[in-house]
């Protein structure tokens, strides 16, 4: 029965088949019709057989052009009505869409740790050279629309989630933008569309592992996007400021403090890591930690439990890539060295290959907030340890972030993403 209703649907009018194997069969039928006429005059030399198959050269030779013609015709019409309903998201002819994703399907394999608007920027800076992108985000965010969806629905943050599902999405997709569009007013002010639906597809499929699942299918993404945990946490940090060393619970209130980070842990420190995100860290060729804020985007995935034990165990090449800018009340006056050691704090010492910093400074554009994030001191202990690599990563537009093309001409230039460097290019311990 089965094959009877297959059947069936192949034969129903109007579905832009039928015509196009017709004329696919009529070449097949003239080639060949060509190719034995030729060779009967070739190799028979019988005149009986030789008056059948009375015609000139140039009457084969015309056939054979015509049945060659009817099947290119017909390969091209059918190519493109078979792939028509997979590539309704996709732009351009069918050879470059079939060719750019084979590409990117042969890409390296890379994970990408962090949040906030730093992860997303190293994504789209990766997405035009592979396609097994996978991006580990915290799910430690309290504030904006995910804050008041995490209190008033008790769901994982969807913030960070979102920015980086649609980082790997295509950018000019009408679906994009929908997901990325912020209601302006009324009870829904504030809300990003993405945040919504997530947090709906989570309570509908019952996790939010299905719902990203899902997100991902309807924007159909390069890549992957996975949280650090499943689990509810709360980021807590000691900062020290005019009145003293205070705690600070929430990741939106830390750098509302005003004060220098001295410590940050997440509750409950035993929180354990997404499987998804540890087997992407371990299946690796490339692991890239940051862009983003240090001790709000970056550590809170770190301190998971699997995550940093992952980083740790993972043969793949690894890359810290350093702010552009510094960040008021979480890391002022930081130089390169300070984000390094911060690190080393929580996750110690040899995790990195190549650290990856700017340096280039440009005030166009700037504005008065914008303070650079400086090179690492002279003869400063964690160049004993590590190969820093200084170069110009900053958008002319909005220099205190990352320009995508820069930054992936970084990333994977030198062959700092070459699997067979991975046991030539160990920092060295102190």
């Amino acid at each position: 029965m089965k094959l009877l209703d297959t059947l069936g649907k192949w034969l129903i009018p109007g579905i832009g088949i039928k015509r196009w194997i017709l004329l696919l069969l009529a070449g097949v039928f003239l080639a060949a019709i060509s190719l034995a006429l030729t060779i009967l005059k070739l190799a028979i030399a019988d005149q009986t057989v030789e008056q059948m198959a009375r015609i000139s050269w140039f009457e084969m030779v015309v056939i054979l052009g015509i049945g060659l013609l009817f099947i290119a015709v017909a390969l091209i019409r059918l190519s493109t009505s078979m792939l028509a309903p997979y590539r309704r998201h996709q732009h351009g002819r069918v050879i470059d869409v079939v060719y750019a994703h084979s590409k990117r399907q042969k890409g390296l394999k890379i994970a990408a740790i962090g949040g906030g608007t730093g992860l997303p920027s190293i994504l789209r800076a990766l997405k035009p050279y592979t396609s097994n992108l996978t991006a580990v985000v915290t799910v430690a965010d309290d504030g904006g629309s995910s804050g008041r969806l995490r209190r008033d629905l008790g769901v994982l943050p969807p913030g960070d989630l979102r920015n980086n599902i649609a980082a790997l999405a295509d950018d000019e997709s009408l679906m994009t933008r929908l997901f990325q569009h912020r209601f302006k007013q009324g009870d829904l002010g504030g809300h990003a569309f993405g945040n919504l639906f997530i947090s709906a597809l989570a309570s509908v499929t019952g996790s939010l592992e299905s719902a990203l699942i899902e997100t991902e299918r309807v924007l159909n993404i390069q890549g992957r996007v996975f949280p650090a945990t499943l689990q509810d946490v709360v980021l807590v940090a000691q900062v020290r400021t005019s009145g003293g060393v205070q705690t600070v619970r929430g990741e939106s209130k830390i750098s509302e403090a005003h004060g220098e980070i001295e410590a940050i842990q997440l509750e409950p420190n035993d929180a354990q890591a997404y499987s998804g995100s540890v087997e992407a860290l371990l299946n690796a060729d490339l692991v890239v930690v940051g862009p983003g804020s240090l001790f709000t985007s970056i550590l809170p995935n770190l301190l998971v439990r699997g995550i940093g034990e992952a980083l740790r165990s993972t043969s793949a090449f690894k890359v810290y890539v350093c702010n552009i800018a510094m960040q008021p009340g979480e890391t002022q006056d930081y130089t390169a060295a300070d984000h390094i050691l911060a690190l080393e704090k929580y996750i110690g010492r040899g995790i990195f290959q190549l650290i990856l910093a700017n340096n280039a400074y440009p005030t166009e554009n700037a504005g008065p907030n914008t303070r650079y994030v400086q090179p690492a001191p002279e003869n400063h202990e964690v160049l004993q340890r590590y190969q820093i690599r200084y170069c110009d990563l900053v958008d002319t537009e909005r220099p205190w972030r990352h320009d995508p093309r820069k930054l992936a001409a970084a990333v994977l230039g030198a062959g700092v993403a070459d699997p067979t460097m991975h046991s030539q290019a160990k920092p060295v311990l102190a």
